[in-house]
């Protein structure tokens, strides 16, 4: 099997039941792709005991027992992340990584410098739960520029471990059990892990190549007065889709008439090309009912700091606040002082960063339709989205597999960002955050082995 081989060879997986092996995410029974079937298992079924010497040890203190692995029901059905296995097969298989999206380089040193001064200064116990002053006036200053809204720096923002954790924090502080929250699938894969574990009813509205746009007619006929809020996600990953202002209007109008909460993940705001972003926050009406959820690491290069933050208006960040207390309490007291310095930088920075990301994407978009994917619009993120089918393989988990071992390089199956994965299964997705030399390979692989 190859999940086994993926991992350092210090480690043991123990397997809940040895005889059984569970699709990831659901993917069918395509007894082709062998990636298709992985044990399940978690951290408490890892054992570093790995040699014969240290086994003979730990036997002549009795025999070594086998527990089997312990979840909560709200977790059971998922499964070690897509993320996880991908980049340890491409560690196995030396695959260049155009999967999982982190940068391959560093961010600005203005960044990095105030993170040290910090250090120096000894800002390095807790930070004030809901952020430090200065990071919480710098986020406000942003919105303001960006949205064109003027919200209290004291009152209306919290702090997070990233932006995964404002999102917990929300839909924890905000959604009760039976709840019904409408998502847009694809969709980044914690948004259901963690509606699941708050209880909520999830309803999925598909978007669908090439334009990913929202159905808004299917939208219109399954929110109502039952639904609590819609999660969405704008610039999108991982199809790279930007919600227009028509289609954010039309959303905007439901969630008045409905009354019902939005919850705005714009992580990609500043990584644009086709359009500006706009924030649902800005829309008339929208501010009193949307939670707008964003972070450092992707405008900045720095997805290891995990410093994110949540802005609403007092009613709804009061619950939000709560969460978060008992989540993480606070983040990273250095790493804020550090945020509120790149949440200041000037204009030229982001100008520089869009140009130097187009530059990128030209780069893999060219490459990928020279080697014969058909390539989907992408108008923001750092993620592209291709169809596989004319290269013969089942699925995108059969793709990507043969992909690492025969090309060497790693790509995305984008069936587990779905609700029901036979809709992604023709589609894979690469990121372009990554230098140009590495792009450039990535794309030679492909068109000798490929094309």
């Amino acid at each position: 099997m190859l999940l086994s081989s993926c991992l350092r060879p210090s480690f043991r997986i123990t397997p809940s039941k040895p005889s059984s092996w569970t699709p990831i995410a659901g993917i069918g029974n395509n007894k082709s792709s062998r990636l298709s079937f992985f044990p399940i298992f978690r951290a408490s079924s890892i054992s570093t005991v790995s040699t014969a010497k240290e086994d003979a040890v730990m036997a002549q203190d009795g025999p070594i027992h086998q527990h089997p692995v312990q979840v909560a029901k709200r977790l059971e059905k998922f499964k070690t992340t897509i993320f996880t296995q991908m980049s340890s097969l491409a560690i196995q298989h030396g695959a260049i990584n155009l999967g999982q999206g982190f940068p391959n380089f560093d961010g600005p040193d203005f960044v990095k410098d105030a993170a040290i001064q910090a250090i120096k200064e000894g800002k390095n116990q807790y930070a004030r739960g809901y952020g430090v002053p200065d990071l919480n006036s710098a986020i406000a200053a942003r919105f303001q520029k960006d949205a064109g809204l003027v919200v209290d720096p004291e009152k209306e923002i919290t702090v997070t471990s990233g932006c995964t954790e404002a999102i917990a924090a929300t839909i924890l502080g905000l959604i009760n059990p039976g709840d019904e929250v409408i998502l847009f699938a694809p969709f980044y894969d914690s948004y259901e892990a963690t509606l699941s574990m708050a209880g909520a009813k999830i309803t999925c509205i598909t978007l669908r190549p090439p334009d990913f746009a929202v159905p808004i007619d299917e939208l219109k006929s399954v929110i109502s007065k039952d639904t609590r809020a819609i999660l969405m996600n704008t610039p999108h990953n991982p199809t790279g889709k930007m919600f227009t202002r028509e289609e954010l209007n039309q959303i905007a109008s439901l969630c008045i008439e409905n009354d019902v909460l939005v919850f705005s993940d714009e992580v990609y705001d500043k990584l644009t090309f086709e359009m500006d972003h706009i924030s649902i926050a800005s829309l008339p009406g929208m501010y009193e009912r949307t939670v707008t959820l964003n972070s450092l690491g992707k405008t900045f290069s720095l997805t290891g700091w995990k410093i994110g933050w949540a802005i609403a208006p007092p009613h709804l960040i009061w619950g939000v606040k709560q969460a978060h207390s008992y989540l993480t309490f606070a983040t990273s007291t250095p790493m804020q002082f550090a945020a509120a310095a790149a949440l200041r930088a000037p204009d030229s920075y982001y100008e520089e960063l869009r140009k130097d990301y187009k530059a990128k994407k030209d780069i893999l978009v060219e490459g990928l339709k020279d080697v014969g994917f058909t390539v989907y619009p992408s108008s923001g993120t750092y993620f592209v989205v291709v169809d596989h089918t004319r290269f013969g393989l089942a699925d995108d988990i059969s793709f990507c597999e043969y992909l690492i071992k025969e090309v060497g390089v790693v790509a995305i199956p984008t069936s587990v960002f779905y609700l029901n994965p036979n809709d992604g299964k023709n589609l894979v997705r690469f990121t372009f955050c990554k230098d140009e030399e590495t792009l450039r390979s990535a794309v030679a692989r492909m068109k000798e082995r490929l094309k």
